[in-house]
């Protein structure tokens, strides 16, 4: 199999023009870390090399020891015999190797053994593992929980799980979801009561649907203030696994065979608490769930890619009528849309990811004066727009290419020996765990109707493009115009109902532009991208011009009509 990095130009062209340097100073602390660690650079070039050098080992050993056991690991599956949860032998494996390549510590810092690197490369190394084998992502994918720990437990919490997480011995879960509290984690029920006397927390009640819910160290989240409802009442705990923790049974999913999602039940489970009391939700689970959000979106796109290139090398072989399939307009263009698509995703994806270590960074340095503090707040608020778009935009992408990878098969794609319908399968999942598609839609809604987007969207109008694109780049100018006068329609009915009927009709339209401004920018990387660009925005203007007519004509039938339609 090929290198899952060296055979991908477009992350390589990501990596080589993302303009990185000032989230390299920060993460290197304007590289002292060079005189205290070998591994550490002194200078952003090095560090770019060692990104991409890291990178290159993810995509060695996603190419070709981890996509080589996949179909394996989606037969066999994740078993729960006598109580223990056993991963298939490919998981096992596989884990082990990323583990004796270091590289389960990606974004901890070096003082707890790892490799400090950049959220936004991160991104790529779990879109690459994610086009190896989905199931597998699931687990390496949870290193924001690591994250989590590092960003608000105290000291004594860091030193005794961190470098554990960042040496692959413990693997981790997010215990948020409960029968009766799944999209409203506000309603979660299960108790946590302090011992006064040792400051230790016993959990007792049940989560559901927890992915590698057998993991070494759940983060919980759970209520530690008796006698409330609400949302402030909750906490997030650090809780090992033990004789504690009874899981009662895993799922039989339609995919993603490789990951155990568990049913556990907490029975007087000793627990740390992290950080303060009452934040658990507002603050700690929130930062937790917008990197698994980002997470999810680059492992969205792996499974995308995968079925993408399933498809082409499809497309190239298969004749009909004399000529190979590809060679049909038909067909043909349903390969170019799953690669526009593909690339659109990525670049959105990877510009939330900057966002996002941009302003981590700045926080975690320190910087205290008004200018940086002005600036963390708005690239914040701008990340809490990005980030849900990224993962919305990005998981129907999935679903969409892997269902045309299917039709471009034919009936072959339909049978079990071909990848496609198990890449169906994986795909299916993405836009609803980590928070459902239509749960992201409101999320960006608000961040829009906020006021955090347009700001960068005019940033991006402002900038100069390459004058063979100028027509389009005027074309998105007019779609922007469009947008905001959709925005500010939509949001002058102060009608709820209404604003969350056309809310998905908005952010579709701000993902389309904002990517279209992404690729015209990205134009003069190469030919390819020029050409990506410039099919993408000649295909997305008219459908920006439908949906913002929609959104001008007013239409409630679908909302007045609900009696009759769906009596």
């Amino acid at each position: 199999m090929p290198n899952f990095y060296s055979d991908n130009p477009d992350i390589q062209a990501h990596l080589q023009n993302t303009d990185l340097s000032e989230v390299v100073r920060l993460k290197e602390r304007d590289f002292a870390e060079a005189l205290e660690y070998p591994d550490a650079p002194a200078s952003v070039e090095e560090a770019i090399d060692g990104y991409r050098r890291v990178l290159e080992l993810v995509g060695e050993i996603s190419g070709d020891y981890i996509a080589e056991r996949a179909p394996s690991v989606d037969e066999e599956g994740a078993k729960l015999v006598d109580g223990v949860v056993h991963y298939p032998r490919g998981i096992r494996e596989s884990l082990a190797m990323l583990s004796k390549a270091d590289l389960m510590g990606f974004t901890l810092p070096r003082r707890f053994g790892g490799l400090n690197m950049p959220v936004t490369v991160y991104a790529m190394a779990i879109e690459i593992v994610s086009r190896a084998d989905a199931s597998l992502m699931t687990i390496f994918g949870l290193q924001d929980i690591a994250d989590t720990i590092n960003n608000f437990a105290d000291e004594t919490l860091k030193a005794r799980y961190l470098p554990r997480f960042a040496s692959g011995e413990f693997t981790g879960a997010m215990a948020l979801t409960e029968p009766d509290a799944g999209s409203d984690l506000g309603a979660v029920r299960l108790r946590a009561t302090e011992d006064p006397a040792t400051g230790l927390w016993r959990l007792n009640g049940v989560k559901r649907f927890i992915t590698n819910g057998c993991g070494d160290v759940l983060l919980v989240l759970a209520r530690s203030e008796e006698g409330t409802t609400l949302g402030t009442g909750l906490s997030l705990f650090i809780c090992e696994r033990g004789p504690w923790i009874r899981v009662r049974r895993i799922e039989n999913k339609m995919g993603i065979h490789g990951s155990p999602t568990c049913e556990l039940q907490f029975n007087d489970a000793p627990g740390y608490l992290v950080g303060k009391r009452k934040r658990g939700l507002i603050q700690y689970t929130m930062d937790l769930m917008n990197g698994a959000r980002l997470a999810i979106a680059a492992q969205s796109i792996g499974i995308a890619e995968a079925a993408y290139r399933e498809a082409l090398e499809f497309a190239r072989k298969r004749e009909q009528f004399g000529k190979a399939i590809i060679q049909f307009p038909a067909v043909y263009e349903m390969l170019v849309e799953m690669k526009l698509s593909i690339e659109a995703a990525r670049s959105l994806a990877y510009s939330a990811a900057l966002v996002v270590d941009t302003y981590k960074s700045l926080e975690r340095a320190g910087l205290d004066d008004k200018e940086t503090g002005q600036r963390i707040r708005t690239l914040s608020k701008l990340a809490d727009a990005l980030t849900p778009m990224s993962k919305y935009y990005a998981s129907e992408m999935c679903i969409r290419v892997a269902l045309d990878a299917i039709q471009v098969h034919g009936g072959s794609g339909f049978m079990r020996e071909y990848n496609v319908e198990r890449h169906l399968r994986d795909a299916r999942i993405t836009s609803i765990y980590e928070g459902t598609s239509q749960l992201q839609v409101v999320a960006a809604i608000a961040a829009i109707f906020g006021g955090n987007l347009t700001p960068r969207l005019e940033e991006l109008r402002g900038k100069p493009y390459p004058e063979a694109l100028q027509p389009l780049a005027d074309g998105l100018s007019r779609a922007l115009d469009t947008w905001k006068a959709s925005v500010e329609a939509v949001r002058a009915t102060k009608n709820q109902e209404y604003m969350s009927y056309q809310a998905r009709r908005v952010v579709d339209m701000a993902c389309d532009i904002y990517i279209g401004y992404l690729l015209l920018g990205q134009a003069g990387w190469s030919r390819h991208k020029e050409a990506v660009a410039r099919a993408f925005v000649s295909r997305r203007l008219p459908e920006l011009e439908a949906k913002a007519a929609y959104i001008r004509s007013g239409d409630r039938s679908v909302l007045d009509g609900r009696p009759d339609i769906l009596p």
